[in-house]
């Protein structure tokens, strides 16, 4: 080997200087907020109006006061706190660093309360901020159950279109298994088992026969779609009261926690579904970064060869995986029946499945950012609930689009760079 080839120590043990790219879309999206409030809301609101926001709900410890300020003042300050967020943003863009995290929850907080302040302007009822936070918290609830159950599958390298199917297939169980055995308690131990069904089936043929993933989630929620419209002209109906009563989960006032101010009522007065839902949260959480299940349950994801070579079972795993995740979103298709307390309807989860899996991407397939992306949409769609109840001027189909033009960015990659499992959707076949 020549001279000319050999390395030099020097340029083997100096470390990299090139920087991270970053992406431009962070300030970008900062900017926007800032354009959109100061082009569409501030010119809506009168200079001698004003905004009240209500913080009790009457059950706290010790009740906070109405909170109002002048609407024109309020939009112009966080305007310009939010065009200083993308000023700084690009800064940190020319250096190659990354936005703080802290950041993007101070831009949301101003975009969102500068929405409110417009929408609330001028009007004699005031916004009631628990009822939109406890409001915000319930219509999330399927969608954490389905960002997880898309977590725990899509970690595992199975890609799991099937979540709408199997939220469904849960409600239906829990409703009819509730209705039967006259309590809801029983539903919650159905439903997680029908979603396992779903999973099964999706575990089936996407690892022993290898059939596209994408292709066999869209025909398990078709098929499940079908199943439960069936059973529920047919066999629901003929005897609603025995089949489709309504089994509500009664709440659970957790004392002390519940007598916090604003997050008290919101969090801790609750049925045991939404408290199951904050320990599978932290469970998942540990368990996937923490433990020796999820490191192998990353390592089937990302490269299944390498972790088939130091004898992890891929396929097994994949095909435990993919029910438990079934599981998951089973039980989170409760929330739709026993634990809103309404007997089963038809198509009832209303596409909840697919939002749930643009949360699971907004999330980065972390279960703790799938869980924020969850309670970002939950807030949007209550957000509307809220807003029409107090008579705001915002149109309405503009508040029921949101959701779904969150769900659009999302997946259209516009809140950054995400990056799914490498092995995600490609079978493993043992060589």
């Amino acid at each position: 080997m020549s001279a000319a080839t050999v390395p030099h120590a020097r340029d083997v043990d100096a470390p990299t200087t090139a920087r991270p790219k970053v992406s431009v879309k962070t300030p970008v999206v900062y900017a926007l907020a800032a354009l959109v409030t100061l082009a569409l809301l501030l010119p809506g609101v009168g200079a001698d109006e004003s905004t009240t926001f209500q913080f009790s709900a009457g059950a706290e410890w010790f009740s906070l006061p109405n909170l109002t300020v002048p609407a024109l003042m309020t939009l112009v300050v966080l305007t310009v706190v939010m065009a200083a967020a993308a000023a700084w943003a690009f800064v940190l863009v020319r250096q190659r660093r990354h936005a703080p995290p802290w950041l993007h929850v101070v831009v949301g907080l101003a975009f969102v309360l500068a929405f409110l302040t417009y929408a609330g302007a001028g009007k004699t009822s005031v916004i009631p901020m628990v009822s939109l936070l406890a409001g915000a918290l319930a219509l999330s609830v399927p969608l954490v159950f389905g960002a997880l159950s898309g977590v725990i599958c899509e970690r595992s390298g199975i890609i799991n279109i099937a979540i709408e199917g199997q939220l469904l297939f849960g409600a239906f169980a829990a409703a009819v298994t509730a209705s039967a055995l006259g309590s809801g308690y029983w539903g919650l131990i159905a439903a997680p088992v029908a979603g396992a069904l779903v999973g099964a089936l999706l575990a089936w043929f996407a690892v022993s026969y290898q059939v596209n993933q994408i292709i066999v989630g869209v025909v398990l929620n078709t098929l499940i779609l079908g199943l439960t419209g069936f059973l529920f002209a047919t066999v629901l109906s003929d005897n609603k009261a025995l089949w489709n009563t309504r089994m509500p989960l009664p709440r659970l006032r957790i004392p002390v926690l519940a007598e916090i101010p604003v997050l008290g009522p919101v969090l801790f007065n609750q049925t045991v579904l939404i408290y199951l839902m904050y320990v599978i949260v932290v469970v998942l959480n540990v368990m996937l970064f923490r433990s020796r299940w999820g490191l192998r349950t990353r390592a089937v994801g990302e490269h299944p060869k390498a972790a088939d070579t130091v004898g992890i079972k891929v396929n097994v795993r994949r095909v435990w995986n993919t029910i438990l995740g079934g599981a998951v979103a089973g039980l989170g298709g409760a929330f739709f029946t026993v634990g809103s307390g309404l007997a089963f309807g038809r198509e009832m989860s209303a596409g909840t499945g697919f939002i749930a899996l643009a949360a699971m991407i907004l999330g980065k397939w972390n279960p703790y950012g799938a869980v924020a992306a969850a309670l970002l949409f939950g807030f949007s769609k209550n957000l509307g609930n809220v807003l029409s109840t107090i008579g705001s001027g915002v149109p309405s189909e503009l508040l029921l689009m949101l959701p779904y033009l969150i769900t659009i960015f999302a997946v259209a990659g516009f809140v950054g760079r995400v990056r799914p499992p490498a092995a995600e959707g490609i079978p493993y076949t043992k060589s």
